[in-house]
């Protein structure tokens, strides 16, 4: 007997920074609730411990919640921000990422969705926020402007989109993004390529 729990009522904030990488990604992560270990991920895990374990942190000229558990009923969307910082009266998240600053919007997105919940949740405008990367030992500023906030209203549209349909999207044509990808094992993009190029002959 199968059961049909039906589609998420929210999607995990951390999914959204996936399916903005690749849709590919989000259906074997999300959907299929596939996962490969590599040394990247694994590191990346281990480097996150500290933030993970939570609590209050008061700085000189600044208060570090970590990993608080925010949501937006309108975006449907939850999670956690590895740290929520005030500054004055100001009020923005963080997130530790491993590795430098990369050429995609994805970790972006997951930010400036984390601080629409905590907007959503204080009603509290939130302007900035802060991604820490850890190989390059440095905070990276992002805007929250308009085109970011649409990009997340749109990516949380469709993560819900491919939630409900449950299908996994054929590889996207960016190699770069395949190649440093972690699921390239599993995923295969250009074997599929090819077969859908055989199919298509």
């Amino acid at each position: 007997m199968s059961l049909d729990i039906g589609p998420p009522e929210y999607i995990p904030l951390s999914m959204l920074n996936a399916l903005a990488y690749c849709p590919r990604r989000f259906a074997y992560e999300f959907i299929q609730a596939e996962m490969l270990l590599n040394e990247h991920v694994v590191e990346g895990h281990l480097r996150h411990e500290g933030v993970d374990l939570g609590g209050t942190t008061w700085l000189d000229d600044a208060v570090q919640r970590r990993r608080v558990y925010v949501w937006s009923e309108r975006l449907r969307v939850a999670g956690f921000c590895d740290i929520v910082e005030a500054r004055g009266n100001e009020r923005y998240p963080v997130e530790f990422k491993k590795g430098r600053p990369g050429r995609w919007n994805n970790d972006h997105i997951q930010l400036c969705a984390q601080a629409m919940c905590l907007e959503e949740r204080t009603g509290a405008p939130i302007q900035r926020g802060f991604i820490f990367y850890s190989t390059a030992r440095r905070r990276e500023e992002v805007a929250f402007t308009a085109d970011l906030r649409g990009a997340v209203e749109r990516t949380a549209a469709e993560a819900h989109r491919l939630a409900a349909a449950g299908t996994l999207p054929p590889p996207i044509e960016q190699r770069a993004r395949c190649r440093d990808c972690s699921l390239e094992p599993l995923c295969l993009p250009d074997e599929m390529r090819q077969l859908a190029g055989a199919i298509a002959d």
